[in-house]
C-alpha cells in the first residue's frame, strides 16, 4: 500500500499539470472530486452503504465533516490554485513536508505518538528543508508573479493533509469503503460551489482534459483514497506518513523526464533534507515496516 501510494501520487502532480492546460483549476478540483464521488458511491451501494459501526455521535459527525473539507476539497483546490505558478515537481516535493507536520499533531491528538528527541532533532532537520524549499529559488520560475504564493498553496496542501490523517485516526470504527467515499460526498458539495463562485459556470474541455480528469478521479482520488483510509485506520497516520518518501522522489522524477522540468541544486538540498528529517523521525516506523516485510 505505502509504495502503490507512493508512486501513484507522485505522478498525480504531473498529471495535474498537464490537466491545467484545458480547464480552470477550481473546476478541474470537483472534475476530479465529483468523477470519484460519483464511482465511490455505486461500490459503496453494493456493499450496503455500511458506514459506522455503531450510531456516531455529534462529535463524531463533526470530526467527518472536518475530514471531508481537509482531505479532498481544499487540498485540491489549493494544489490545482497553485500548480499554475510552480512545477509539478515542486508541489510533489512539498508534500514530504506531511511527514513532519504529522509528527506534532500526533503527539498531542493520537495515543502512543509522543514526540522524542530523536522526532524532534528530524522534525527541525526537515523544517529547514522546507525553508529552503519555500524561500530559495528551488524551481526555475515560471515568469508568473504569484509564484510565491502558489508554494504557500502547496504547503497549506500539505497541511490539510497532515490535520486529515491526524484527524480520521481519531474517527470510531468505520467501513473503509464507507469512509473514502463520505469523504468525498464531503469534498464535492464544497468544492463544487466555490468552483462555480470563483470561476463561474463550468466549462466545456476538450477530449484529452476530460479523459485527464477521469484518470486524476479513478486512479489518485478514489482508488488510492480508499488505500489510505485503510492504511490510516490499520496502521496510523505516522506509518501512513512513509508514503512520504517516495511522492516527492517520483514527482520530481516524472516532471525533469516528462515535462522537462528543470532540477537545480536548490532543489535537491531541499529534498535531501526533507527526506532527512522524515528518515530520522520516522524510524521507529521504518524498523515496522521493515520487520513486517522480512516477516
Amino acid at each position: 500500500m505505502v509504495a502503490t501510494l507512493g508512486v501513484t501520487w507522485g505522478a498525480t502532480f504531473m498529471v495535474i499539470e498537464i490537466a491545467l492546460t484545458g480547464i480552470t483549476p477550481f473546476w478541474l478540483a470537483a472534475g476530479r472530486i465529483g468523477f470519484a464521488a460519483a464511482l465511490m458511491t455505486v461500490i459503496w451501494a453494493l456493499r450496503g452503504f455500511r458506514l459506522f459501526a455503531q450510531r456516531p455521535g455529534a462529535g463524531a459527525s463533526a470530526m467527518l465533516l472536518l475530514v471531508g473539507m481537509l482531505s479532498s476539497a481544499i487540498p485540491f483546490m489549493l494544489l490545482s490554485w497553485g500548480q499554475q505558478f510552480v512545477t509539478s515537481g515542486f508541489a510533489g516535493v512539498s508534500m514530504a513536508a506531511v511527514a513532519l507536520m504529522v509528527l506534532p499533531l500526533a503527539h498531542v491528538f493520537v495515543p502512543g505518538e509522543h514526540l522524542t528527541l530523536r522526532r524532534i532533532a528530524g522534525f527541525l532537520i526537515g523544517f529547514v528543508g522546507v525553508t529552503v524549499l519555500i524561500g530559495g529559488q528551488a524551481f526555475a520560475s515560471t515568469g508568473a508573479t504569484q509564484e510565491g504564493l502558489g508554494r504557500l498553496a502547496c504547503l497549506g496542501a500539505a497541511s490539510c493533509y497532515a490535520l486529515s490523517s491526524v484527524s480520521m485516526r481519531r474517527l470510531p470504527p468505520v467501513d473503509p469503503f464507507g469512509l473514502a467515499t463520505v469523504l468525498l460526498i464531503i469534498g464535492c458539495c464544497l468544492v463544487i460551489p466555490a468552483a462555480w463562485v470563483v470561476e463561474g459556470p463550468p466549462p466545456l474541455p476538450d477530449t484529452r482534459t476530460l479523459m485527464v480528469i477521469a484518470m486524476l478521479g479513478l486512479i489518485p482520488t478514489a482508488a488510492a483514497n480508499v488505500l489510505r483510509v485503510l492504511l490510516i485506520r490499520s496502521a496510523g497516520p505516522t506509518f501512513m506518513s512513509l508514503t512520504n518518501y517516495i511522492v516527492p522522489v517520483c514527482s520530481v522524477l516524472f516532471g525533469a523526464a516528462i515535462l522537462s522540468e528543470p532540477l537545480p541544486p536548490s532543489l535537491l538540498m531541499a529534498l535531501t533534507l526533507i527526506l532527512s528529517g522524515v528518515f530520522l523521525s520516522q524510524w521507529g516506523a521504518l524498523r515496522r515496516l521493515f520487520g513486517q516485510t522480512s516477516a
